[in-house]
This record gives structure tokens, sequence and C-alpha cells, in this order.
């Protein structure tokens, strides 16, 4: 497994964070059959519920009260990360991918092109911003309550998440 990190900076219309986006690259061998249930098997194992399966949306949304797990069960696709200017980046079957609260995401190709395994630390229930103007300052703020989760969705309590996540949390200055 290969673990990338992306970092994205508030572009003024989508907040995005200061923790980076993970993607673990071939994270996953997915059995032949019952894919859904396996990956939900291991999300839940560490304590990332409320889990769904779809494809990603087509357009530009985020996640201002809680972070998003994706793991991609069959075909790909390219996702923007970070709005309109942000980049964006291949993802496949058996990767999978840690949105951190804030960062805008969208599928560039057809929904359906990319089924995933989704899920939120403690099973959170989500909400969706669109990077509207009256979106702002409420989001930021629920932005700034969301914590690390402790489990890595993944690996659990020790996890790479954890320690890279941490390490950023640290160099944020506390808001007053």
């Amino acid at each position: 497994m290969k673990l990338l990190q992306y970092f994205l900076k508030d572009d003024g219309r989508f907040p995005n964070s200061h923790l980076p986006v993970l993607l673990y690259k071939r994270a996953v061998k997915l059995p032949f059959f019952f894919r859904y249930g396996y990956v939900k098997k291991i999300l839940r194992k560490h304590h990332w519920t409320n889990n769904w399966r779809n494809g990603i949306y087509t357009y530009h949304h985020y996640h201002s009260n809680t972070h998003e797990v994706m793991a991609v069960i069959k075909g790909w696709t390219r996702l923007r990360l970070g709005g309109e200017n942000g980049m964006t980046i291949k993802i496949e079957k058996g990767d999978v991918i840690l949105i951190p609260a804030g960062v805008a995401h969208k599928n560039m190709r057809n929904e359906k092109d990319v089924i995933c395994v989704g899920g939120y630390p403690h099973g959170k229930d989500y909400d969706i911003n669109y990077g509207k103007e009256e979106e702002r300052p409420a989001a930021d703020r629920l932005i700034s309550k969301v914590q690390i989760p402790g489990f890595d969705p993944l690996t659990g309590k020790n996890g790479p998440m954890n320690a890279i996540w941490e390490k950023y949390a640290k160099k944020i200055p506390a808001k007053e």
C-alpha cells in the first residue's frame, strides 16, 4: 500500500483544510463477490459507520461537520479536490481516500463510473455544502469543531491517519 498526501488551501469559496487528504493506493484487496459487505466490515471495525454504497457526486461539495472515507470497490474516476482551481487525482478499485472536513471534492467523470463504500467517524450524519458565499462563516465554525477521529478507517488506533493528522493539527494556532 502506498500512502499519498494532498494539501489544499482555502480558495475563498471552499474552506478546504490544514489536514491533508490521504489516498491509500491499492489498500484493499477486494473479493470477487460481496465487496460492499467486505469493505463495510473493515470500516465498521474501526468506527467509520453510517455507511453507503454509491458513485461520487459530479458537482463540487464538502462536508463541514465530519470527515469522510471512500473506498473504491468498482471502476475508477478522476476526482477534483479543492474546488475549480484545485487538483485532479485518479482513484480506482482498491483505493481508499480520506477527505478531511471542509475539503471540496467532485467526480470529473460520470457518477456511475466509480462505485464506493463511504463512511464517517462514529456514524456522524453529514451535511453538504456547495461553496456558496452564504454557507460561510457558519461552515468554518463547524469545521473548526471537527475532531481527529482517533481511528484510522483501515488500520484502527495506530494507523497512519492518526500520526499524520495529529502532526498537522499541532501546527495550527488555536482560535480564540
